[in-house]
């Protein structure tokens, strides 16, 4: 556990080092996302944050390289060498995207190199863990594991829509991830616990931490297409990995592991993502457009159009995603009953804070607003309307008055569509 923790702080140091380096050289290429009427941001903010967290994970990854107790890992295989290879070249991608606009073919095209590339390496998809089934096809397989590894990369770059969720949602579904792979590594193989599954995450985990303290509202900068890509491949990556190169049927009774973690804790870590995604797609295609085309309809915007505050929403999506998949890696370490008992408290939870906002306003300010007045709140109809509401006193501006007037501010503009949301 020391060695995964000491790349985690390696991948974390490296990228937080280079992000100023990297929001410095956005603005000397122009890779700059200007402020327009349809974004939450206010001022001229750089995005090429994504190059500082793929220096950080290949930091890390080159350190893991030399540490003996890793040795196993590189020296059976090039799939560590191959995740990296991947991340450079959908890095690559976005980091054109970010200053040209390349269109949706290009990038699409680019997303599928990249998981050919992986694949090539030994990151491929072989088994299912459920029955013993097998891919008997090799096209098959290869096919398989470009679609997982595409679709994942697009789902992260849906989701990356206020500063901090991406980054967040994946270092909390990565922790918990993390936790799965190590202990199955540990049972399955109780004298060589070396792991290449635990070794991308922590390193992933590592770089969203280091990019974090930048990207936080007011973010600094975004970390654009060529950070939501690199988090989606590395992601799935490990999913594949853990999927077709361990096997749970070895792991002791003593963990009680249930065969189908390996499928469904990868889909929880990512199911904010993918719920937009898929929402998103079903929602432009029967309305005749593009599934590509920008609207104003992800979770995020209905949490802002809620009456939710920008920090606010993000940390909502951070719940459910907490709630997910470390409810889902509680079934490794408590018996059936108890993790459902603290899963269901936990989406019970979720659930309070999602649908109710004046709860929100309420868990904020009731310490503070005896005895102090505030002003009057403005609220955001969905057909883009500014409802005043009076307060029962007036006076002076309060904190809470701030964080509503945010809510107000973020909620119209998110009646407008996202930047870009192309694969």
């Amino acid at each position: 556990m020391k060695v995964y923790l000491t790349l985690l702080v390696i991948a974390a140091l490296v990228t937080y080092a280079a992000t100023p380096a990297m929001r410095h050289l956005a603005f000397k290429v122009g890779a700059v996302t200007a402020v327009r009427d349809r974004d939450v941001h206010k001022v001229a903010t750089a995005r090429l944050g994504g190059v500082a967290i793929f220096l950080g994970l290949a930091a890390a990854v080159a350190v893991a390289s030399n540490v003996p107790f890793l040795q196993p890992v590189f020296e059976t295989s090039s799939a560590a060498w191959s995740v990296v290879a991947g991340a450079g070249l959908v890095c690559l991608l976005g980091l054109a995207d970010d200053i040209w606009d390349l269109d949706w073919m290009a990038k699409l095209a680019g997303q599928v190199l990249a998981a050919l590339v992986m694949a090539w390496g030994g990151v491929q998809l072989v088994s299912v863990p459920i029955f013993g089934l097998t891919i008997g096809s090799s096209y098959l397989s290869l096919a398989a594991t470009v679609i997982v590894v595409v679709v994942a990369m697009n789902a992260v770059n849906f989701v990356d829509g206020l500063d901090g969720l991406a980054a967040g949602v994946i270092a909390i579904g990565g922790a918990a991830f993390f936790t799965y792979t190590y202990v199955l590594a540990r049972s399955a193989s109780p004298g060589d616990y070396s792991s290449l599954a635990s070794l991308v995450l922590a390193v992933l985990v590592g770089a969203c931490l280091g990019f974090l303290p930048h990207n936080l509202h007011p973010a600094r900068i975004f970390m654009g297409d060529s950070g939501s890509m690199v988090l989606g491949l590395a992601i799935a990556g490990a999913a594949i990995i853990v999927t077709g190169q361990i096997d749970p049927e070895v792991v002791s009774q003593r963990e009680r592991i249930p065969a189908f973690i390996p499928i469904v804790l990868p889909l929880m870590v990512v199911a904010v993502p993918l719920i937009d995604m898929t929402a998103a797609v079903i929602r432009r295609t029967l309305k005749g457009q593009s599934p590509f085309m920008p609207d104003a309809h992800h979770l995020h915007h209905v949490l802002l159009r809620a009456g939710h505050s920008h920090r606010w929403a993000v940390s909502i999506l951070y719940m459910w995603t907490a709630v997910l998949s470390f409810g889902t890696v509680s079934l490794v370490f408590l018996p059936l009953g108890a993790a459902l008992v603290l899963a269901c408290t936990g989406l019970a939870v979720a659930a309070l804070f999602t649908f109710s906002p004046p709860l929100r306003r309420r868990l904020s300010s009731g310490w503070r607003a005896a005895g102090r007045g505030v002003k009057p709140l403005q609220r955001i109809t969905p057909e883009g309307r500014a409802e005043t509401h009076e307060s029962p006193e007036s006076g002076d501006a309060s904190p809470e008055a701030s964080a509503d007037a945010e809510a107000a501010t973020a909620s119209a503009a998110a009646t407008s569509p996202s930047p870009k949301e192309q694969p």
